[in-house]
Order: C-alpha cells, then sequence, then structure tokens
C-alpha cells in the first residue's frame, strides 16, 4: 500500500487490518473474552468523560515530553505486548520495534513474541533517540526456567519488565475457537523454546493448569531477584494497587487485558481513576485498552495516567504496512495529542490534569 493510500486514523487501520489478515489472525487478535462485552467497553468508555477546554492560554515552546520511570519519553504513548506478531506480518516484532524506535514511543515486547528477545534488543540498540525497552513477562512454572529468563532479559538491554498478573488461565475465547485458531508453522514463542514439559497436575480449577498460577509472594520474589524495575500489568482494582506499592513494585499498568480474559471486567478508563488515587505519585501508572484519538490520551492522563499504551492498533498497522503501518499509527495518535492539547489550552503534558474534565454524564437508563 502506498503511503497516500494509508489509511487516516486507527479505525481506518482496523478496517483495513480486517481485509489482510487471514480468518484465523483476525479472530486471535481482535476478538475477545465470551461476549466480548468487556472489548467493547473499554471504547465506548474513554467517549463518555467530556473535556472543557481553556482559551487564551500561552501555547508556545509547548511539548509532549513527559518523565517515566527515570526517562523522559517524547510522548507518552507505549506499545503494548503483543504475542505472534509474525501472524500479521512476516518481519513480526522487529518492524514494530523499528517503528516504535522511529517514532520515539516505548515497546513491551511480549513474552510470547516471534522473535528472539536479543534480536529485537539489538534492532534498536543504537538509537539514541528511541523510548523505553520493557519486556512483559509471563511467570511460568519453572523457577530455574524464570531465573534464566530474566537474566536474558536483563543482558540484553532491557530496562524493566511488566509482568501480566490477571491471566492465571486463557479466557473464554468464542471467536477464536470459532474459527479453529492454531500457530501456523513457523510461528512460536521462541523466547520459551527451552521451557520444560509442565508436570501432571493435581485436580483443582481449570483442570490444575492455575497451580503454578503466580502470587503475591511470587512478585515479591521477583522484585528482590532483578535489578530492573517491575510493573504489573492487569490491575483494576485500588486495594491490588497499594498491595504492589507496599511490596516495591515500581509501576502499574491498569488493563483488562482488552477484554480477552475475563468478559464484563470494569472497562479501563473507569477503573483508573481510583486506582490512581490509591497509588498517585509514589508509582508510575499506565492504562490501555480501547485507545484509539488523542483526545483518549489527554483523557487517561487527566484521570490519572502518566503514559498510555496501545495494543491491537499496533496489530492493524502492521498487518497493513509492516513497520511504516506501525510507525504511521504512533504519528496519528501523537498528532492527534498534540492538536487535543492545543486545543484545550495546554502546551505542555503537565498542564493536563482533572480541571479539563466536565461533569459525569447523567444515565439514560431506566430504573429498574
Amino acid at each position: 500500500m502506498v503511503a497516500h493510500a494509508l489509511p487516516v486514523s486507527l479505525s481506518g487501520y482496523a478496517r483495513a487490518a480486517a481485509d489482510r489478515l487471514d480468518v484465523e489472525a483476525l479472530a486471535y487478535f481482535d476478538g475477545g473474552a465470551g461476549d466480548e462485552i468487556s472489548r467493547a467497553a473499554n471504547g465506548r468508555a474513554w467517549q463518555v468523560p467530556t473535556l472543557v477546554p481553556r482559551i487564551l492560554r500561552r501555547l508556545a515552546d509547548g511539548s509532549t515530553r513527559c518523565p517515566l520511570l527515570g526517562r523522559t519519553l517524547a510522548h507518552p504513548i507505549l506499545l503494548a505486548p503483543v504475542a505472534y506478531q509474525r501472524l500479521a506480518h512476516p518481519d513480526g516484532e522487529l518492524a514494530a520495534a523499528c517503528a516504535a524506535s522511529a517514532q520515539g514511543a516505548g515497546l513491551v515486547l511480549s513474552t510470547q513474541a516471534s522473535v528472539p528477545l536479543e534480536a529485537v534488543s539489538a534492532a534498536i540498540a543504537d538509537d539514541p533517540d528511541r523510548g523505553p525497552l520493557w519486556f512483559q513477562l509471563y511467570l511460568q512454572h519453572d523457577e530455574r526456567f524464570n531465573r534464566a529468563l530474566v537474566r536474558r532479559v536483563e543482558a540484553a538491554g532491557y530496562e524493566a519488565i511488566v509482568v501480566t498478573v490477571d491471566a492465571p488461565c486463557s479466557g473464554v475465547r468464542d471467536r477464536e475457537r470459532a474459527a479453529g485458531f492454531e500457530l501456523p508453522h513457523g510461528v512460536s514463542a521462541v523466547n520459551l523454546a527451552d521451557l520444560p514439559p509442565r508436570r501432571a497436575a493435581p485436580p483443582g480449577l481449570c483442570n490444575g493448569l492455575v497451580q503454578n498460577a503466580p502470587t503475591w509472594e511470587d512478585i515479591a520474589r521477583l522484585v528482590r531477584a532483578t535489578r530492573l524495575p517491575l510493573l504489573l500489568k492487569g490491575v483494576l482494582h485500588p486495594d491490588d494497587a497499594r498491595q504492589a506499592h507496599a511490596i516495591g513494585v515500581a509501576g502499574i499498568i491498569v488493563s483488562n487485558h482488552g477484554g480477552r480474559v475475563l468478559d464484563t471486567a470494569i472497562p479501563t478508563a473507569h477503573a483508573l481513576p481510583a486506582v490512581a488515587d490509591a497509588v498517585g505519585g509514589k508509582m508510575a501508572v499506565l492504562v490501555d485498552g480501547g485507545i484509539r484519538r488523542g483526545t483518549d490520551i489527554v483523557k487517561a492522563l487527566a484521570l490519572g495516567a502518566d503514559a498510555v499504551l496501545i495494543g491491537r492498533p499496533l496489530v492493524h498497522g502492521l498487518a497493513v504496512a509492516g513497520a511504516h503501518g506501525v510507525a504511521h499509527v504512533i504519528r496519528l495518535l501523537r498528532d492527534e495529542l498534540e492538536i487535543a492539547m492545543a486545543l484545550c489550552g495546554c502546551a505542555t503534558i503537565a498542564d493536563i490534569d482533572a480541571s479539563l474534565l466536565g461533569p459525569a454524564q447523567p444515565s439514560h437508563s431506566q430504573p429498574p
């Protein structure tokens, strides 16, 4: 696809990607759990808050720069961890990494990446203007393997570890099952290639598959075992955020896994304010789920987030135009963020706060 024909919005990329991905890959990337209520609600929730712009404020010398875990980012947009990106494009995670680096965006590489973690870090290591490079970790059933994987991540130059904590088992993904999704030959979780087989588990929930699900004790041990800052992805309850802070976690990502695990889980835009209030200023707070416009980012920051992550839009850009498509998706969001900031009277990210949000909208539902 030539440059002038690229979509002009993230929703346009979603439509174009649906025409390019095969049925199985589309079901895997775009599907959600159950009736996909949470998946749909994530996007709608960002549309509910209204913006109350300020006028005639000085906008000269403004920028989208913002601090995050000891670094100054060019803008508050990161690419969320997404597994098996070579399903969308042969270059997979390498394309996403190069696109993020070119646009100054952060990148969180999935444990289930289809490209070795060392290859991804090496591809962008020499770019002084790249954003942060983090590794998303699913703790596995074998503790020795976990320790070795963390050592690999540290040695490869990753700057933080993001532990996904909201998926002790997979969700009920009807769309994937209906499509008969299976990984094709040549696409696999290459960073888990040396994982020993799981031992037979005693009877229990989910046929024993959650027998080794991570606990707070496991997270506390990991905090002590790595020199890298640790973030927890999948926090929706303020008490869990407080517990994370208490054991030394550096940051949290408010996420419901894009609606892919527990259907009817609270939308992230609704969960964010209480979580941010619980730990505001004490640790980094990020959010993902349904962010598709620059105005969504302004609202997320006004509700207490330090930065945002995008997942499915990354895949859509990858499917449409490889690294160029991912870079364009990031650029679209950043341009929209700058426009929204200017129209709200905010010259800098620090100017965005809750005063920009209008009063809560009344419900139009009828009483029982």
